[in-house]
């Protein structure tokens, strides 16, 4: 996240005032700048840009509360967000008034997410370098929200903006001045699933997407909570329909308001146009600077300093999508790779600030600063806390470095980082998602071991290849037999059980281990060199 922001508090306001934020406490500065978003984390202190403004999530304590906008207030930050419910003591009220920060309320309903979600949007983040401004139809280039403003103050209307599936992409300000469930839209950022199916049922999607003239909707067929009518409009580049305007507005579709909603599409597309290939060239050259900041080239130490983390202590991870299916293959499409990239490039914004995510080849490489000694504790947190989230949504595995600091160091966390995910990628799924280097440095140098005889052509030998031999010719299962109980560190039962055979069945097999094989197994190098063997050999 960039350090400074091109959004003012008065853009902030207008925009999610009354519909998601309103001030509990405290003056707003119009005019002065907003530079971030903070999560406070009682557990572990986040970075605070400039101008931040500070979510105080799930933070009720009245203490606990004046002490975070105290120590905010220190940090410069500008505002505090809590809960609308909060209760606000003389003691939050002379700490803002100590800070000069404002305190507001989180609306009921809205979550904590949708509202960083929304803040993000709105600073218009760049954290790889400015681009020069651009303006289409004398709005700065991809700003929806101003689009959205300009459109309402044309029809005199609140208006959406969405995409092909619903989602709000950007609205206006007086939203409230609608009806109960346009809030609920805007809260949700997506039109509620019970009006959308009416819509379909109506056919006004049909007749939205198939034609270029505005479609009126009835708010009484809409059902409860819908009081005002709603006008839509399709937004197209060519054949493709990007989204839709919606104003709701009541009275006839007059020729000038249908003249208006037609222009307003031209102006939209091209906006919506301009942020896809902002969005595609950002993600090339955020990939590209990820790429180049843990390999260790050149170029590293100047791709580290513009994402803004050069000199600072970080640590590498890992992730790609999981195997799946009994052949171990992955279904692992451009889209999927993509949407996977998203995803932790979103958890790890909202948690971590500064984080650098992109995709790169079939893996996504994360680097994240960190601040204290538990580095490699708290990274584990996080990935951990990333595959609960997604589930089997995006089913992942995940590696981790070690802490680094030099380019040298940043090159060897992201080593270490690939070679822990390819040890989760090639466990059962039944093991952890995740592994730390550090938990798994023997399986990596096993599995390097693996790739070495494989790049030999190496072969089976001496007692492990009379064993595959005579497996081969009498299907006696004996390098089976020997794997269970070596694994099982010679506990029969136990290794019997694995292999779904009586104990006396397997003390047979056993024996004829030995017998065919040459073996002494009461050996320990012996033992050691039949375990090397087995793990090390690459697999036919």
């Amino acid at each position: 996240m960039s350090a400074l922001s091109r959004s003012s508090w008065g853009r902030v306001i207008d925009d999610l005032g009354v519909t998601l934020l309103d001030v509990a406490y405290g003056r707003i500065d119009v005019d002065r700048q907003v530079g971030g978003v903070v999560i406070h984390d009682p557990l572990d202190e986040p970075v605070y840009p400039p101008g931040a403004v500070v979510l105080a999530v799930s933070l009720r304590d009245a203490d606990e509360l004046a002490e975070l906008v105290r120590h905010a207030g220190d940090r410069d930050a500008v505002a505090v967000v809590v809960r609308a419910s909060t209760d606000l003591t003389d003691a939050v009220r002379a700490a803002a008034d100590t800070a000069g920060i404002a305190v507001l309320g989180l609306a009921r309903g809205a979550t904590w997410t949708q509202l960083a979600a929304l803040l993000r949007s709105l600073l218009a983040e760049d954290d790889v370098g400015q681009t020069p401004a651009e303006s289409l139809g004398g709005v700065s280039s991809g700003d929806l929200f101003a689009v959205a403003n300009a459109i309402a103050a044309l029809l005199d209307a609140p208006v959406t903006i969405e995409d092909r599936s619903s989602r709000v992409l950007a609205f206006s300000g007086g939203q409230e001045a609608a009806d109960p469930s346009r809030v609920e839209t805007i809260i949700g950022r997506q039109v509620p699933d019970r009006y959308a199916r009416v819509l379909t049922e109506m056919g006004v999607f049909r007749d939205l997407y198939r034609g270029d003239a505005p479609v009126v909707v009835d708010p009484v067929r809409l059902g409860e909570g819908v009081s005002t009518q709603r006008i839509a409009i399709a937004v197209r580049a060519g054949d493709e329909v990007l989204g839709s305007i919606w104003a709701a507005m009541d009275g006839p579709l007059t020729d000038e308001r249908a003249a208006t909603l037609r222009d307003a599409t031209t102006l939209v597309a091209l906006h919506l146009l301009r942020i896809r290939a902002g969005a595609d060239a950002q993600r090339s050259l955020r990939a590209e600077l990820v790429s180049r900041a843990v390999d260790g080239g050149p170029d590293a130490q100047d791709a580290l300093g513009r994402l803004g983390l050069a000199g600072r202590r970080v640590w590498v991870m890992a992730t790609a999508l999981a195997p799946r299916g009994e052949d171990g293959s992955e279904h692992d499409s451009i889209a999927e790779r993509e949407r996977l990239t998203d995803a932790l490039a979103l958890h790890l914004s909202a948690v971590q600030q500064g984080a650098a995510v992109a995709l790169v080849g079939d893996t996504v490489y994360g680097i994240l600063p960190v601040a204290d000694a538990p580095a490699e504790d708290r990274s584990a947190r996080l990935a951990e806390d990333f595959l609960l989230r997604v589930g089997d949504r995006i089913p992942a595995v995940i590696g981790i470095g070690r802490p680094a600091v030099t380019v040298a160091e940043i090159a060897r966390s992201r080593a270490e980082a690939h070679r822990a995910l390819r040890v989760v990628s090639e466990r059962s799924p039944r093991h952890r998602s995740l592994a730390r280097i550090a938990d798994v440095e023997t399986d990596s140098l096993l599995l390097d071991l693996r790739d070495l005889r494989s790049a030999r052509g190496d072969r089976a030998s001496g007692p492990l290849a009379r064993l595959a031999d005579y497996d081969a010719e009498h299907d006696a299962h004996l390098v089976d037999t020997l794997t269970a109980w070596l694994d099982h560190f010679g506990d029969v039962a136990a290794a019997a059980a694995s292999c779904f055979v009586h104990v006396n069945t397997f003390r047979y097999r056993l024996r004829r281990v030995a017998e065919v094989g040459d073996m002494d197994l009461s050996d320990a190098d012996t033992r050691f060199a039949a375990m090397l063997e087995i793990r090390t050999l690459p697999r036919r």
